[in-house]
């Protein structure tokens, strides 16, 4: 139970880390923005599997984490621009 709650606190750490620096309008509050920084650290820990970074079984860091959730703003405001044109 305390690792879900670890969890989601660095999700939200990770996820207001990337809205800061990603520019432009970005989605949601408090739980669009912790629920980012979760799926970065997922997306992080794939591509640095991908890259040799990472063995299974280990997740990643907090800097591969924040890198994975400002691609996930990165893909969202590319198709958000998409739509919008």
């Amino acid at each position: 139970m305390l690792s879900l709650l670890w969890t989601a606190l660095i999700g939200l750490v990770v996820g207001a880390l990337a809205k800061l620096i990603m520019p432009g309008k970005d989605p949601g509050g408090i739980l669009i923005t912790m629920i980012i920084g979760i799926a970065g650290s997922f997306l992080g820990t794939f591509l640095g599997r991908l890259m040799g970074l990472y063995r299974e079984g280990q997740s990643a860091g907090f800097i591969m984490s924040l890198i994975g959730a400002i691609l996930l703003l990165a893909i969202y405001h590319f198709f958000k621009r998409r739509q919008a044109v």
